[in-house]
């Protein structure tokens, strides 16, 4: 390093392992991600624009808190992805609904967005692993990525749902196999580890608002019946219990780690 080069900061890495664990906590909050959002918008009567103001500040407020940890911290982790699932779906749901923009231009836009995000993030650093997310630049590309993700999960599952009219149990059910053939794919044909790791996180999010438009939707728009409410609470519920999970699990591995 010259003596006029801008120091690195390096941390530990700050993303969780891909676990099973992992994967039931990212579809619990990509369908509380899209409750959510109706529940403040529509069943509190905030609004698109008010919910908006509102959970992008928290979502800021969170991810400083993010960036100043120097590991990996499970309930600071997760309550980012649950307020960037929610601010995802805002973002889909103002400029379709506030904006008029269809879903078809709103899934392109976010493809494309997410797509400019990695060939940066890729020419930037050379990889698009998470598990080298130990800069505050690396983290910057990682969380930039997930926020389109959700943005255009959020999209492309309207679209296939509502915009083509399929419903929200068929739209659930092509996603869920589009997971299946990316699984696989990768277990049995070798697809590489990285590209089937951000095919099945932009896969879950359509998934996860699917299931969640037909968890809490009315029975005369296609859905149980179930609420906002309800929905959103049982899912925040069961995202809380798996948080303390990892939480014991980080601090048991701690004490086992020699001082």
């Amino acid at each position: 390093m010259t003596p006029h080069a801008a120091p690195i900061r390096w941390t530990l890495n700050k993303v969780p392992q891909v676990t099973a664990l992992f994967w039931i906590v990212k579809m619990l909050s990509t369908t509380v991600g899209e409750t959510a959002a109706d529940y403040l918008g529509s069943t509190l009567g905030w609004g698109l624009t008010l919910t908006t103001s509102a959970m992008a500040a928290l979502l800021a407020a969170a991810l400083v808190a993010q960036f100043r940890a120097r590991r990996y911290v499970p309930a600071v982790y997760w309550t980012v992805v649950v307020l960037i699932s929610v601010v995802g779906t805002l973002f889909s749901d103002n400029l379709v609904d506030n904006l008029g923009v269809p879903l078809w231009t709103t899934t392109l836009v976010f493809a494309v967005a997410l797509a400019i995000t990695f060939t940066l993030w890729f020419a930037s650093e050379r990889t698009l692993s998470i598990h080298t997310i130990m800069t505050a630049r690396r983290e910057s590309f990682y969380w930039l990525a997930i926020l389109f993700t959700f943005a255009l999960g959020t999209s492309a599952g309207d679209l296939v749902s509502e915009g083509l009219s399929l419903g929200y149990l068929t739209a659930a059910a092509l996603f869920a196999g589009a997971i299946a053939l990316v699984a696989l794919a990768h277990y049995g044909f070798r697809l590489g580890a990285v590209l089937s790791f951000w095919l099945a996180y932009v896969l879950t999010r359509p998934l996860g608002a699917s299931v969640g438009d037909l968890l809490s939707q009315s029975r005369a728009d296609g859905g149980l019946g179930l609420g906002t409410t309800v929905t959103s609470v049982a899912f925040l519920a069961v995202i809380v219990v798996v948080i303390g999970i990892f939480s014991l699990q980080q601090n048991q591995q701690r004490r086992l780690v020699p001082a």
